[in-house]
């Protein structure tokens, strides 16, 4: 199983520990929000653990700069800034909490409804923040002894033969992967995005992408349950490690 939340590595440790009582291996790792010319997408980054190194650096200021998007965003949407942390655990909220917090208040039905009405593009709460440069990200994971993947390609919404491109360009930055095994997509989405990885040499990665209550359709390790990764996916990645 492996652990990527957003632009932080705060929860690994206690991850590892109840990894280590269950008997599961437990892959460390990120999700960063990045934002290039072609617009915005998500790296995962697997195999990196807390502590020094230039990704683990990086992450820093993106946490500061989730932070002050976070307090903006808050206050946008009249929402209590201490409330909104303590729905995240306390650290690392962003806005899937405060969709929560939305719904909880009676302002929206459901997450996709608070998403809907408050936080997505034009709507009140749409602040935007600094994002990591896609292949400065590439390079920080593969000098911190990680391998990077692109998370659901398909929400980069670019036509086929753009996604081709854009990845292809990744890819000659060491990008080790594509997660074309998504939880969501189709037989068919997944096989074409396997075909592509395939294309260009890259490993044909996958995951869940699990949120608990967040993405209540999606279940982990089997999505809608329909995935399955196979072992040799995982195998594939650790060998591109630098």
């Amino acid at each position: 199983m492996a652990l990527t939340d957003h632009d932080r590595l705060d929860g690994l440790a206690e991850a590892a520990a109840r990894a280590a009582e269950v008997g599961v291996r437990l892959v460390a790792g990120c999700e960063v929000s990045c934002r290039w010319d072609r617009g915005n997408l998500h790296l995962l980054v697997y195999f990196v653990e807390p502590g020094e190194g230039p990704f683990q650096d990086a992450l820093v200021e993106l946490q500061a700069a989730r932070e002050e998007r976070n307090r903006a965003m808050a206050a946008a949407l009249g929402l209590d800034y201490a409330e909104l942390l303590a729905v995240a655990g306390g650290s690392g909220a962003g806005r899937p909490h405060a969709a929560a917090l939305l719904v909880r208040q009676g302002r929206a039905a459901s997450i996709d409804d608070a998403f809907q009405r408050w936080l997505v593009r034009g709507r009140p709460g749409d602040v935007p923040r600094r994002a990591a440069d896609p292949a400065g990200t590439v390079a920080l994971a593969r000098a911190s002894g990680g391998v990077a993947v692109l998370a659901h390609p398909l929400s980069t919404r670019l036509e086929p033969a753009d996604l081709e491109s854009a990845v292809a360009e990744l890819a000659g930055a060491g990008l080790a992967g594509v997660e074309a095994l998504y939880g969501r997509y189709t037989p068919a989405e997944r096989e074409r995005l396997a075909a592509m990885a395939r294309r260009l040499g890259l490993v044909a990665g996958g995951g869940s992408d699990y949120h608990g209550s967040y993405k209540p359709d999606l279940s982990v390790g089997v999505g809608r349950g329909d995935l399955e990764v196979p072992d040799s996916a995982l195998d594939e990645l650790e060998a591109r490690r630098a």
